[in-house]
């Protein structure tokens, strides 16, 4: 941008700073996070920053065979990592032990030397795992992978390796269950991530205490569409890896963790790109699985409904936490805003048009100035195809502040409603709060949300130079 140009826009709109977001990570009490993991993260030398941590390690330890799920990007370039991800989760049925990610470089359209590199990861990182019973007869690996950085170009492979292989030298091993080592992971991940996404939380399932703990990274290129794997057919990323020491089968697992994906995940937006690279994994290593010192069994759907759902009632609200915490990171944002869709004629379509609202670059502009343009709102929501016609005399549009004080309807039953424009303002200066659109129809209980961001010039700048 012109210093001309760049002087006439900011004479009519007040250039706002991100405001700082390091406050969302705070320390966790080591006791908090699940039993039979350790994990920490490594500087290879991927990034170019002396000292960057840029690769991460999770290994279950769990004399327990160690369910894995995933959901994985269904853009067409999927990434090496996620090729050799699928196909580890489809030899071993389900099962995985470990995790290994790089960030700095994608391994993304990298031909055949980026499959071989992401195998190698694989493979070497398998070494680091402990000889018990839960060791898996795999043909493959038991080791998933993840990588998050540029598009098209190679891994520095060595300099991985040898990180990896370093944790096999117990004077240099830095492998733990404390919580330092669940951030140094955490920290791992990122790329623009302004702070380190990790949470955990417990929960009860018949009487017995879990846990679960989780850790993501995005702040760019953050629009995933992710499914299970072998469904369907450029910088940063959305990964993520989610921990549990409860015992749930392999195919439960996968089928919690796509219901929570669809609901928390699927239903961010930052800039409206889907990178190739989007993994969520799922390990649950049944480390805490015991009652009166007997080793219960897996809870599976078919066998404990009621066990299954409580399990994904709290899958699907962690993962929620973790997705609003990459969009409270979205690269140069200064807001964070709750999308609801509901009076739709099914959630997919209520989905469909929050989607629709939270990726419309004129919405967000108007959220990054503040402006309750609301006009924009509805265009976005007469735009997207429904499975029955949308009434627009039914349609009314509200801005909900967080703060507890009174909405603004702008919009009911079609008909505008005389705008207060100060009381626009006072919600919209604010940090967070949810723009609400009631479609007056349908199934009143169908309620979809997305979580989406505003469009600064900061935005623009970081991608403008993100790979210089």
């Amino acid at each position: 941008m012109s210093r001309l140009v760049f002087k006439r826009l900011s004479s009519t709109l007040t250039i706002k700073s991100a405001p700082s977001k390091t406050h969302h990570h705070q320390p966790i009490p080591s006791s908090s996070f699940p039993s039979g993991y350790v994990l920490t993260g490594l500087h290879a030398g991927v990034k170019k920053k002396a000292g960057a941590l840029d690769v991460g390690i999770i290994l279950s330890t769990s004399d327990r065979p160690t369910s894995a799920a995933a959901c994985f990007t269904r853009n067409a370039f999927k990434a090496a990592p996620v090729v050799i991800s699928e196909e580890i989760l489809g030899e071993n049925a389900g099962r995985a032990r470990a995790v290994v990610v790089n960030s700095g470089c994608a391994n993304a359209v990298t031909g055949a030397q980026g499959i071989e590199d992401a195998w190698a990861m694989a493979k070497e990182t398998d070494n680091l795992l402990p000889q018990n019973s839960s060791a898996i007869a795999s043909t493959t690996s038991q080791t998933l992978v993840m990588s998050t950085g540029v598009i098209g170009q190679n891994l520095p492979i060595s300099k991985i390796l040898s990180a990896i292989r370093s944790q096999r030298d117990e004077s240099q091993q830095t492998l733990s269950t404390n919580f330092a080592a669940w951030e140094r992971a955490a920290k791992a991940f990122m790329t623009t991530d302004t702070f380190p996404k990790l949470r955990a939380r417990k929960f009860h399932i018949n009487g017995v205490e879990y846990k679960m703990a989780g850790m993501d990274k995005g702040a760019g290129m953050i629009h995933p569409d992710m499914g299970p794997p072998a469904l369907g057919p450029l910088h940063a990323t959305l990964l993520g890896c989610i921990m549990t020491d409860a015992a749930i089968s392999p195919r439960s697992l996968q089928r919690a963790l796509t219901y929570a994906v669809e609901r928390s995940f699927n239903s961010i937006s930052v800039d409206g790109d889907m990178s190739t690279n989007d993994t969520i994994l799922l390990l649950a290593n049944g480390a805490a699985a015991k009652k009166n010192g007997v080793a219960l069994e897996e809870i599976d759907e078919e066998t404990d409904k009621d066990a299954y759902e409580e399990f994904k009632k709290e899958l699907t609200e962690f993962t929620i936490d973790l997705a609003k915490l990459v969009v409270r990171d979205g690269e140069g944002a200064t807001k964070f805003v709750t999308v609801t869709v509901k009076g739709a004629p099914t959630y997919q379509d209520a989905h469909r048009i929050a989607s629709r609202i939270s990726t419309s670059a004129l919405v967000k502009t108007a959220l990054y100035g503040e402006d309750a343009n609301w006009g924009r709102v509805l265009a976005a929501t007469g735009s997207v195809p429904l499975s029955s016609p949308l009434h627009p005399k039914k349609v009314s549009v509200t801005f909900m502040p967080s703060d507890g004080t009174t909405p603004l309807p702008v919009l009911v039953n079609g008909e505008p409603e005389k705008v207060d424009e100060e009381r626009a303002s006072e919600i919209l200066a604010l940090e967070d709060f949810e723009i609400l659109v009631d479609l007056g129809g349908g199934n009143a209980a169908e309620v979809a949300q997305y979580w989406t961001c505003d469009f600064s010039y900061e935005y623009v700048r970081i991608n403008g130079d993100y790979r210089s």
